[in-house]
């Protein structure tokens, strides 16, 4: 399998507002550089959307290592939460329902297509990629608004 890496980084103009997502793709040295956004979303959506496009980009199943500052993305991978959302209806353990059920559901069907390491770094450090994807999301988030 390719072994790619992925950056990804959401931002929102409000919350909800105007929102917008960036991704960083690297594989053999190559870089692509990815961004989007919507007029009416939420911080979380954007996080959650820059690994759907980010990961959706692949052409072929992938080792993947993806890099977040979203503690709410990583986590909910590392520590399995969407299996007890899948097991109890997609409602929570306060038996409400999931929050952006419908980005989870695309996130998972493509966590099964790829092999995908979840990996949190802390946002708006010194981290290059990260701080890239956030330039990204942030130009996108404004020419959404």
């Amino acid at each position: 399998m390719k072994e790619v890496e992925i950056y990804t980084d959401g931002a929102c103009s409000g919350n909800p507002g105007p929102g917008g997502w960036g991704a960083v793709l690297i594989h053999q040295g190559r870089r692509k550089e990815l961004s989007g956004g919507e007029r009416e979303s939420t911080n979380q959506r954007m996080e959650l959307k820059a690994a759907i496009e980010a990961l959706s980009s692949l052409k072929y199943p992938c080792r993947v290592k993806l890099y977040s500052d979203s503690a709410y993305l990583v986590n909910a991978f590392n520590q399995n939460w969407f299996r007890n959302w899948e097991r109890n209806g997609w409602q929570t353990a306060k038996k409400t329902p999931v929050e952006n059920r419908d980005l989870w559901q695309q996130l998972l069907e493509l966590s099964r297509t790829h092999q995908i390491d979840w990996i949190k770094v802390k946002g708006h450090a010194d981290h290059r990629e990260n701080n890239r994807c956030d330039e990204l999301a942030r130009a996108a988030t404004k020419q959404n608004a």
